[in-house]
């Protein structure tokens, strides 16, 4: 099961990777949130097997997650190894120029059990993370 958001924002592609693959930014994501690199990727720090911790000011665990797919500019995804209440949890964001602009899609997939609790809870989480990135890209600017 997936639920997919979709917005266009007037930056250039260059400025939303900048924000979306650094992992330690995801401060600057929402009020609260903390995030940390606990384990660098593979070719590069941000990309393929980088490990990120996430807090929340929410009474809940950590959220652990390993990036899977690093494309410089287009694509990145990743799993949660930990901390969310979502079977075989896992995220894609997809760049794409948009007349100046970037189109961002952000896809949020996890194993359904119960129908529609995982459809609503994935919506409102793909939601969240996309007003999140674009909040901190405003920022950025």
């Amino acid at each position: 099961m997936q639920s997919t958001v979709r917005t266009t924002v007037s930056d250039p592609i260059d400025a939303v990777w900048k924000v979306l693959a650094d992992h330690e930014g995801l401060s600057d994501w929402g009020p609260g949130i903390s995030a940390s690199l606990t384990t660098p990727g593979r070719a590069e720090p941000n990309g393929v097997g980088a490990v990120r911790r996430i807090s929340t000011p929410l009474p809940a665990p950590a959220i652990v997650e390993e990036v899977t797919t690093f494309e410089p500019g287009r694509r990145l995804s990743y799993k949660a190894l930990s901390g969310v209440p979502l079977r075989n949890y896992r995220c894609d964001v997809v760049l794409e120029e948009a007349g100046g602009g970037t189109a961002i899609s952000y896809t949020v997939l996890a194993d359904q059990r119960v129908p529609l609790v995982e459809k609503a809870l994935t919506k409102v989480i793909a939601a969240g993370l996309l007003n999140g990135l674009v909040r901190a890209v405003r920022k950025a600017d």
